[in-house]
């Protein structure tokens, strides 16, 4: 933890929203992206927008690419060393999603000067550096402005062959899904913003999102890893979809073998499920066919941030790449397969 004095403020009650809770709505985004074009086609530009893909990937020319992102958001916890490390670990997630290694970032902090003041900030920033330091890169600067809401994030640079980048549109039929973490921090952070979390439960979800998703450069390494992302702001049936969509695959995805957080059920029942859940939910429901009931609409459409990895994998290699996370003391479930497009919708819940 920071060596900062501490400052008693719930950060999370100068926030609309949460974590990747913030993020635009799925439907929302194509609008603003309807009109886009790139104006200076490169073929050097591996990745691009086009795809809904993590991050831009850029050919270097000699076998390596560059990997380029940047992530921020306001807060989804109160203690704001949690915060800064939180938002840090979600943006380094991207460059793991393609496969790649962080090579260094620079910080984009927004902060509400006269009502928090700059120590906070400072323990913010202080977050962000840890989680840099955790990923064994530099915290190399970065831009700040005084805004009227709290967020933080960072912009990172990353490295990968290009024979390793993964993609988030090169799923193909037979493989099977596997995911690395536990849903249901959008409804525990609900729980917390509305003072209904028990204090037992305060750091459950903090612990998970604090976790790099660096298992994602050895998966890189993997010819039977079809397709790669990280569930965050879309819930995992947002990103799912992105899978489907750009594959052109249906996924059947096994809703009982679906890890969650245990504790997130209890809220669930008392109602706190993010904004964000029913907002996702309303962009794709009409692709989605089996989650009907309101625990799988609200936990399948729950915003993770700082969420797990979604591997699509060859079936031949699935048990392998299970045994590989775990190996590396990584979470990993099989919850569900694609397959060839059978008509109807892109997503079958079973």
């Amino acid at each position: 933890m920071s060596e900062l004095k501490p400052v008693d403020q719930r950060l999370t009650q100068y926030s609309h929203g949460a974590g990747c809770g913030c993020k635009i709505a799925p439907a929302e985004l194509d609008k603003i992206l309807s009109g886009s074009s790139m104006d200076v086609p490169d073929h050097r530009l591996l990745v691009g927008y086009h795809t809904r893909d993590d991050a831009a990937v850029f050919d270097l020319g000699d076998g390596r690419a560059i990997i380029s992102t940047t992530d921020f958001f306001s807060p989804i916890v109160d203690d704001a060393f949690d915060f800064g490390r939180i938002a840090a670990v979600n943006a380094l997630s991207d460059v793991y999603a393609m496969g790649g290694s962080p090579l260094m970032a620079v910080a984009v902090l927004g902060w509400p000067l006269e009502k928090l003041g700059a120590e906070l900030a400072a323990q913010v920033v202080a977050g962000g550096r840890q989680a840099c330091k955790d990923a064994g890169i530099p915290l190399a600067g970065g831009h700040s402005i005084d805004a009227p809401e709290p967020f933080f994030g960072l912009a990172v640079t990353g490295e990968v062959k290009v024979a390793n980048i993964k993609r988030n549109n090169t799923a193909k039929p037979g493989d099977h899904l596997i995911l690395t973490k536990p849903l249901g921090v959008g409804i525990l952070a609900t729980a917390m913003k509305r003072g209904q979390l028990l204090p037992d439960h305060l750091n459950i979800a903090r612990d998970q999102m604090v976790k790099l998703n660096n298992v994602g450069a050895l998966l890189g390494n993997q010819d039977g890893v079809h397709a790669l992302t990280d569930v965050t702001g879309f819930g995992l049936l947002g990103h799912l979809l992105e899978m489907c969509e750009g594959s052109g695959t249906q996924a059947v995805l096994h809703y009982n073998e679906v890890p969650l957080i245990p504790e997130s059920l209890h809220y669930l029942g008392l109602g706190c499920y993010a904004d964000g859940a029913l907002r996702n939910w309303k962009s794709y429901a009409a692709k989605i066919d089996g989650a009907s009931s309101l625990e799988r609409m609200m936990l399948l459409s729950d915003p993770q941030t700082s969420g797990g990895l979604l591997v699509s994998c060859d079936a031949g290699s699935s048990t392998k790449i299970l045994e590989l996370l775990m190996n590396e003391g990584t979470s990993a479930t099989d919850i569900g397969i694609m397959r060839i497009v059978e008509g109807g919708a892109t997503v079958v819940v079973e």
